[in-house]
């Protein structure tokens, strides 16, 4: 433990230039007293490292001493592939570990490597949450990210559309979508996918579970996105867009545009023909009346009377008032 603090303090101080010990004692939740026992040790290896007292003091490396030692711990092995998703590391309880990890990868770098990491982390940014929504506070996250890693059954009590319930569960892998977290788990019966904010209490268990063999989160994932878009808009709507109908349509979600483009080519008027998931027939009927003019519905027959009885229904009401 102690060989990883005295890396990473070197490793720091190569990135950093100068650090005062309350910092460093912060950064790696130890006291003062032991931050300058770590300081001595690395003198007394040879890094030529000093201290300068006052106000803009703190320890610092000699001009041009670099270090290539760059050994990963487990837990920043582990953070590796979060060190540029650093909101999301943090959620799962593994920031500070892909921070040191971030730091060791970059002092392994040339100076002009180096140069070059800094002037793209500093420019690009991943903010996942869409506008207007905020993120679930989820203080049991961590503890669930550490069971998904170290294959730890949990018990948790946890509230769905069929009321609150205790389960047991093997999480074999989380996956965040918008501001939402979703833990993929095995249960009684196969697969699950439960989201993590709805997690009313958890609990770590003893007993570890053996992964499946050759499972693919992501794979995983896209197949239950397409399995649940399909039951959620079972039924199929026949239309032809105008080109503004068409636009109106492609900003309704990831569903329509996909309809969208996937719709025949243009006529000469300007029309396109698209087969539009939705829901139910008064669902569908209250979007495409939403488009006016811009929309001709062919069939089902059904969605056409549905969409006539909703509009004759609105034109009586508007009548009533008058």
């Amino acid at each position: 433990m102690r060989a990883s603090r005295l890396l990473s303090i070197l490793i720091l101080l190569q990135l950093r230039t100068r650090l005062t010990a309350e910092y460093l004692a912060e950064e790696f939740e130890v006291s003062v007293r032991t931050i300058y026992r770590d300081i001595d040790a690395l003198s007394a290896a040879g890094v030529p490292v000093y201290g300068d007292r006052g106000p803009g003091g703190g320890f610092a490396l000699l001009d041009g001493y670099r270090a290539r030692l760059t050994g990963l711990n487990t837990s920043e092995a582990e953070a590796l592939l979060m060190i540029g998703l650093p909101g999301q590391a943090a959620e799962l309880g593994l920031g500070a570990a892909a921070e040191r990890a971030k730091g060791k990868l970059l002092a392994a770098l040339t100076p002009e490597g180096n140069a070059v990491a800094d002037r793209i982390t500093g420019r690009f940014h991943l903010d996942p949450v869409d506008w207007y929504q905020a993120a679930e506070p989820i203080a049991c996250l961590p503890s669930l990210a550490r069971a998904v890693i170290d294959n730890h059954s949990i018990s948790m009590i946890y509230e769905s559309w069929k009321g609150v319930k205790e389960r047991t569960v093997d999480p074999i892998g989380l996956v965040q979508k918008g501001a939402n977290w979703y833990l993929v788990g095995r249960a009684q019966g196969g697969m699950r996918t439960y989201r993590v904010g709805a997690i009313q209490r958890m609990n770590v268990l003893e007993q570890q579970f053996q992964r499946p063999k050759d499972f693919d989160l992501a794979t995983h994932w896209t197949q239950q996105l397409q399995r649940f878009e399909q039951e959620l808009r079972p039924e199929v709507a026949h239309v032809s867009a105008s080109t503004e109908g068409c636009r109106r349509l492609a900003e309704l979600g990831a569903y329509a545009a996909r309809a969208v483009a996937e719709g025949s080519a243009t006529d000469a008027r300007g029309w396109r023909k698209i087969h539009l998931p939705f829901e139910n027939m008064e669902q569908g009927a209250r979007l495409l009346l939403s488009l006016g003019p811009e929309i001709r519905v062919q069939g089902p027959p059904k969605l056409r009377d549905a969409v006539r009885d909703m509009a004759q229904a609105a034109l009586k009401n508007m009548e009533d008032v008058e």
